[in-house]
């Protein structure tokens, strides 16, 4: 399952349950620039891709692409110490100055180590506690070898939604998804000049990355979300309409936060050395354990080969001693995944919190290649656990070796979210902004439902979820399972409609007309003026029973001008769709998704927007290689 919270479903209409937008402050985009440049092998002028670019005061940075090239954005006006980092090579630093509105150039070239030939080096860190004799637990464990270009990174088949018809299939149903993993992943492809595999790019994720500007619930509301819905055009086809749904959970401050016990499992085997996993991942935990508080704890296991307890569970007070576990790490060796996430449960089970926050946070490529590594196996083990409160959060590192079907079926059911960590900046918004934030269920086991008046919707098609749909009967069980609302978190999804009055060039498979039934609209649908109602199903976090809530979408919410955070996601929709040469692209084009994501920018106070615009245009000379 996942937290989440922000429910977008573009098909027609518009529905804000609160009547006054919320206010933000002014763009910072007026004090910050741009630094850009390359990094090459000093001794024959190669460009090398995935290397870390940094600047370790700003914790910004960015992986070089295939051509060698980064990009560092939103750096504040000033001098800035820039670091560059490599597997194999001497790390470099230069000073840039930054000017506002402008963009810097600076270039690296990076000198090589001398070769290592393989040896395995077992060094114990003090104060650490012994697992197996395999393993030294609290040490570092190197394996140095050549890090292996293999790709065998593997995704689970996905076949998009086809249209159906509202006479035949009047209900909607599917459990909430606020991951952003597939978003992140696809971004890694396109920098290094590759498109992703079609069934990496997953739009549901694509949408749920982004913020956008929904009302929250207040903070006297008794239910933890709040719901928007409006309506507009379908940008890929003309006679189409759009429906857009969001959700939004309630946002509670830092200091009203529940106490949190956190064990980091974090795989050291030897496919994570390269530069673009292990070492990044270390530098956002140190982010992490800057925004721990007094009353939080974590403890820290690793795996590879034998797993092992690097640091035993500790008050956020001791930051250093945190940073000085993560220090030990190092990468060598096979992946024991099931035995060190046996561990990491039973560390949180030993420190649970009543009340509080008690989560698992696995660390990987996903490569569990030695033990018990059936999908099944690991899925049950997650699911048993989740049950006596514990959840699993899941982050990817890497490239070449990502096993997104495994990572993401974990998260699933572990009750808790899939992210990818693309570069230093990433680590920073998934473990700082992100996870520092959601960590906190709010709701569980939310369920959505959309029931489309045949009077006004021909038929509909639900954009993403392909994975999350459930059997309209689940709606109202409450033993099934669902995802995860998590504190200040949003969801988002989208339908794309076609009107009852209109007559689309799509082909719509239907049963027909029927002997012994009625198939037109009843003359209660026809006397409506509601083109849809929403309907959602939510447990309390404690809870076993469902709590419902239904909301309808009428012509005079569906007529209201359509806002920015629509005509972006939108765009968002469409470019993943273009990415998986979706037959229901229509006339979309690059140009056209660029358009209505300029449309759409608005404040971008966090730069994700511009960052999606900047990829749509680096996606241009991918698409034109195909």
């Amino acid at each position: 399952m996942r937290l989440i919270v922000s429910l977008f479903v573009s098909l027609l209409f518009f529905t804000p349950l609160s009547s006054e937008p919320t206010a933000r402050p002014a763009s910072p985009v007026d004090s910050t620039g741009t630094i850009t440049g390359t990094v090459v092998d000093a001794s024959g002028g190669a460009t090398l891709a995935g290397a870390n670019v940094s600047i370790d005061s700003l914790q910004i940075g960015d992986a070089t692409g295939p051509q060698g090239r980064f990009r560092l954005t939103n750096v504040p006006a000033g001098t800035h110490e820039v670091s560059v980092a490599f597997v194999g090579y001497s790390d470099a630093q230069k000073t840039v100055s930054v000017e506002a509105g402008t963009t810097a150039r600076v270039s690296f070239a990076l000198s090589p180590t001398p070769q290592q030939t393989e040896e395995l080096m077992i060094e114990q860190a003090p104060g650490v506690q012994r697992q197996a004799p395999a393993a030294r637990s609290g040490g570092k464990v190197r394996r140095r070898t050549r890090p292996s270009q293999r790709n065998t990174e593997d995704y689970a088949p996905i076949e998009s939604n086809d249209f159906r018809t509202v006479s035949d299939h009047p209900l909607s149903t599917f459990s909430i998804d606020v991951d952003g993993a597939s978003y992140t992943n696809t971004r890694r492809f396109i920098r290094d000049g590759e498109r992703p595999p079609k069934d990496a790019v997953r739009v549901e994720e694509f949408l749920n990355y982004f913020q956008y500007d929904y009302p929250a619930p207040a903070a006297e509301d008794a239910r933890p979300f709040a719901t928007t819905m409006e309506v507009g055009p379908a940008p890929w086809r003309e006679k189409h309409r759009l429906v857009h749904v969001g959700v939004q959970g309630q946002r509670v401050p830092r200091a009203e936060r529940p106490p949190s016990n956190l064990v980091f499992l974090i795989d050291v085997s030897g496919s994570m050395r390269s530069s673009r996993k292990l070492p990044l991942l270390k530098k956002g935990f140190r982010m992490l354990a800057e925004q721990l508080r007094p009353e939080d704890r974590v403890a820290m296991v690793v795996y590879a080969g034998s797993s092992g307890m690097v640091l035993g569970s500790t008050p956020g007070t001791e930051t250093d001693s945190i940073k000085q576990a993560i220090g030990q790490l190092e990468a060598g060796g096979s992946t024991a995944g099931a035995e060190g996430i046996r561990q990491a449960y039973r560390a949180a089970e030993e420190n649970y919190i009543e009340g509080g926050i008690n989560r698992v946070v696995l660390a990987t490529d996903g490569d569990f290649n030695v033990g018990v590594s059936s999908d099944g196996a690991l899925q049950r083990l997650v699911e048993q656990k989740r049950e006596s409160g514990t959840a699993l959060t899941v982050l990817g590192f890497g490239t070449g070796n990502i096993k997104d079907n495994k990572m993401e079926t974990l998260a699933n059911h572990g009750n808790g979210n899939y992210y990818y960590v693309d570069s230093a900046t990433e680590a920073r918004r998934v473990l700082v902004e992100q996870l520092g934030s959601t960590l906190q269920t709010i709701a569980k086991d939310v369920k959505l439902q959309v029931e489309f008046n045949p009077a006004e919707v021909a038929a509909y098609r639900l954009v993403g979820c392909v994975n999350r749909q459930l059997d309209d009967e689940e709606f109202a069980d409450d033993s099934t399972d669902a995802g995860e609302l998590g504190a200040g978190h949003s969801v988002t999804a989208l339908y794309d409609v076609i009107p009852r009055a209109v007559e689309s060039e799509v082909d719509v498979p239907t049963a027909g007309d029927l002997k012994y039934q009625e198939t037109q609209p009843s003359d209660e649908a026809s006397a409506s003026d509601e083109l849809l109602t929403l309907k959602l199903r939510y447990k309390v976090p404690d809870g076993d029973q469902s709590q419902l809530i239904e909301r309808p979408l009428t012509h005079e919410r569906a007529e209201r001008e359509v806002s920015s955070d629509f005509h972006f996601a939108a765009a968002v929709a469409g470019y993943g769709m273009l990415l998986r040469d979706s037959e229901y692209t229509g006339a979309l084009t690059l140009d056209a998704v660029r358009r209505l994501a300029e449309k759409g920018r608005g404040d971008d106070l966090n730069g994700t927007r511009a960052g999606f615009i900047s990829l749509v245009e680096d996606s241009r000379g991918v698409l034109a290689a195909e």
